[in-house]
């Protein structure tokens, strides 16, 4: 077992990239989809603006998705070649990940805040839906910086093969 702790933790770092993000984004769009239903209820034509704002929350699970490949391929658990890394890089990719994994999570509830606010933005105004992808899509930039921060970090480590 000891010849793959550090395979584990860099396994388990990328699943809590992938999962927590996702999971921020399966209820982000949920949120987002329950106030476009009511606004589709009352009016079936807003649907397309309804559904850009439904689809921002989703991005983080992408993000993550993405943080959680990039490593399995980068320590080869994706693609062949597989040998087991140490301990210590093992931790090393773990906290790699945490960036994204908990930035992913929490962005993707507020940005689901935002967007459904942008829902009632659209429901009084529909000409003003710009201003309400705007107000969710700030809240998108503190997952890119995650993103940026965990890919860089995965790119960074070396000791690959331990």
């Amino acid at each position: 077992m000891g010849d793959y702790l550090g395979t584990a933790l860099a396994v388990l770092g990328a699943v809590l990239a992938a999962a927590l993000a996702g999971c921020g984004s399966a209820i982000g769009v949920g949120i987002v989809g329950q106030a476009g239903a009511g606004l589709v209820s009352e009016d079936p034509s807003k649907f397309g603006k309804a559904l850009i704002l439904q689809i921002l929350p989703g991005t983080q699970g992408l993000y993550g998705f993405l943080t959680a490949f990039l490593l399995l391929t980068r320590i080869h658990v994706i693609g062949g070649d597989f040998s087991p890394i140490t301990t210590s890089t093992g931790l090393m990719y773990f906290f790699a990940c945490l960036p994204m994994a908990i930035a992913g999570f929490v962005s993707a509830l507020y940005q689901a805040k935002a967007a459904a606010a942008g829902v009632g933005i659209i429901a009084k105004k529909p000409e003003e839906s710009g201003k309400a992808i705007t107000f969710s899509a700030m809240v998108e930039t503190y997952a890119v910086l995650a993103l940026l921060i965990s890919v860089l970090a995965i790119f960074s480590i070396s000791g690959i093969v331990g």
